[in-house]
């Protein structure tokens, strides 16, 4: 939760932020300082929607306020720059596997979640793909995030399991996460996670972040020698480091609540 205090910071679990008016619209700004940081930089964040200060360790709070005023049109034009939301509901188009599929709502059917064929009239052409929804339209949302975690269980688990063997070093366990920081994470005890969101994006990008965190049982660290290993077990690596590179952060703005 956050807290508003009279001297205009506000207290996170962990983190300060200061809170800034422009136009009449209140800004927050997350602080995060660090030892290397040499000047204060100002960065919006797509996936968490939000801006950021990184500012010197033994910089004032004073002089980070000064400079997030100085700031604040900036931030607030960026942040209305944001490419909208889209929620899960009918008519919107959501990426299975790098594939655009259009949510199609099917109250009276039965089922859960299914995907359906479209092909160009009276041919045999494909012209598209649905991601068929049955029940009420509040259940819409939950369904397709269920669906999409079973799909992305499925995928990550087996690409796992595939690198894991070459590699000769199995892994603790595989779970998701819908973390904006990071794509995937392995623990020094071996546990995986990933970012269920891999599943909308194409199938070599996920195939790289399950050979990137499996790498990390031989190497927890990004050294040469563990950049080598990622490499050998996927060899289109630095293809989906592009592919995240450019177009990762466009994955949060899928499922948004309505």
């Amino acid at each position: 939760m956050l807290r508003l205090r009279r001297d205009g910071l506000a207290k996170t679990a962990g983190s300060t932020a200061i809170t800034v008016t422009h136009g009449g619209e209140t800004l927050t700004v997350s602080l995060r300082r660090l030892a290397s940081a040499r000047r204060f930089t100002l960065r919006v964040r797509f996936a968490a929607r939000d801006a950021v200060l990184t500012m010197p360790a033994r910089a004032s709070l004073r002089e980070a306020r000064e400079f997030t005023e100085r700031h604040a049109a900036w931030i607030a034009a960026r942040l209305r720059r944001l490419p909208e939301t889209i929620p899960f509901r009918d008519g919107a188009v959501v990426p299975l596997r790098g594939v655009d599929h259009s949510v199609a709502h099917r109250p009276d059917a039965r089922g859960t979640v299914w995907i359906e064929t479209r092909f160009a009239h009276a041919s045999t052409e494909i012209s598209g793909f649905d991601l068929c929804v049955a029940g009420g339209q509040e259940h819409v949302h939950r369904r397709i995030v269920d669906y999409l975690k079973r799909e992305a269980r499925r995928d990550l688990e087996q690409a796992v399991e595939r690198h894991t063997r070459a590699l000769g070093l199995p892994a603790r366990s595989v779970g998701l996460r819908d973390t904006v920081s990071r794509w995937g994470s392995c623990s020094a005890t071996g546990s995986l996670n990933f970012s269920w969101r891999l599943v909308m994006a194409p199938p070599f990008v996920l195939d790289y972040l399950a050979a990137h965190e499996v790498a990390h049982l031989e190497y927890l660290d990004h050294s040469d020698r563990f950049w080598t290993l990622t490499r050998r077990l996927c060899e289109e690596t630095d293809r989906a480091e592009a592919w995240l590179s450019a177009h990762g952060a466009h994955l949060h703005k899928f499922g948004a609540s309505e």
